[in-house]
């Protein structure tokens, strides 16, 4: 009989008690890392004497279609929420054997080029294979920032009683890659709705990078955290965890695109579950909240308050109609429904 240890586990982010228990495993650390591995730390940071340099590593996995445009973004977007400017990136570029040619090649450094371009950073390195065993290309980005020492933000610092703002709307990456991805489980919808979806990737776009720009020009954020695999729920989740505290979310107040929620409706997915890259959640003093909003959007980036900080640790709820009830937590993300 399988053991817990010998039962497969489902697509996505290991689960969370699996990679807390893996993360204390680790060995001795340089004294310069100011942040290392931890749940809701998605970048490191290490102190390189009169700047910090924050580190990030993430792949793309689900998307094919635009994937060196993903691959900077996500990487670029966790750089974003520790305060600091992305500014080289490196990519490992899998390439599926028996299916690659040049013009694949071609397009996905092309795109991974123009992506960076459009942030201000630099592709300065990586690597290329062609791989056995894909059925589809894969990239892995590495992206490197640099923050003033004393402008570092991290998911650790959300205090009790402190405003939860969001920006934009949720599932910005999900419901674009379920219209590129998938057009075909979306049965029913008009075909200008599904190409709107498809635009979701630059307008309202996945990049976070100005949003967090905005944010710590207009207030002393006090933590940053974007939700990408697991949706909103888990993005909070893990907020909450790396601050040690709690949440309790409004319901009503939390902004869904109309385009997401009838993708969501035809495909039988949750939209606060679906993968959500295009989102910033921001941890902010209550009586910064409004200083926030409107510079965020004066800059055109639409930020709503959508909660609060608790003192309840580990304890994320929502403020439904109906009450109050726990958050509904997914593992692993909605898009893997789809995705098999």
């Amino acid at each position: 009989m399988a053991t817990s240890d010998d039962a497969p586990l489902p697509p996505g982010k290991l689960p969370a008690d699996t990679l807390a228990a893996l993360l204390k495993t680790l060995g001795a650390r340089d004294p310069r890392v100011v942040v290392g591995p931890g749940i809701g730390l998605d970048a490191a940071v290490i102190d390189m004497g009169d700047r910090l340099l924050v580190a990030k590593t993430d792949p793309i996995t689900f998307a094919a279609d635009s994937i060196g445009w993903y691959a900077v973004q996500i990487n670029a977007n966790d750089i974003a929420t520790t305060g600091a400017t992305p500014r080289w990136f490196l990519a490992t570029v899998l390439l599926p054997g028996g299916r690659a040619d040049r013009a694949m090649a071609r397009r996905i450094v092309d795109d991974l080029d123009a992506a960076c371009a459009a942030i201000g950073a630099s592709l300065v390195g990586g690597h290329t294979e062609i791989t056995h065993g894909l059925d589809r290309p894969i990239v892995v980005g590495m992206m490197l920032g640099e923050v003033a020492r004393d402008r570092l933000v991290t998911a650790a610092g959300a205090r009790p009683g402190d405003a939860v703002v969001l920006t934009k709307g949720i599932a910005v990456e999900g419901t674009a890659i379920l219209a590129r991805e998938k057009p075909d489980r979306l049965v029913g919808l008009d075909e200008r709705l599904i190409e709107r979806c498809r635009r979701f990737l630059t307008d309202p776009g996945i990049s976070v990078v100005r949003d967090a720009a905005l944010a710590v020009q207009s207030c002393r954020v006090h933590a940053m955290h974007d939700p990408t695999e697991g949706g909103l729920s888990t993005g909070l989740v893990e907020m909450a965890q790396a601050s040690g505290v709690g949440m309790l979310i409004d319901e009503c107040a939390v902004p869904f695109f109309p385009e997401t929620l009838e993708v969501c409706r035809v495909t039988g997915l949750d939209p606060w579950g679906l993968i959500a890259s295009g989102a910033l959640l921001i941890a902010v003093d209550p009586s910064d909240a409004g200083p926030v909003v409107s510079a965020l959007g004066a800059g055109n980036v639409p930020a709503t308050v959508v909660g609060q900080v608790t003192d309840r640790p580990g304890e994320v709820a929502v403020r439904t109609a109906d009450g109050l009830a726990p958050l509904r937590r997914f593992e692993p993300d909605e898009l893997a429904r789809v995705f098999g």
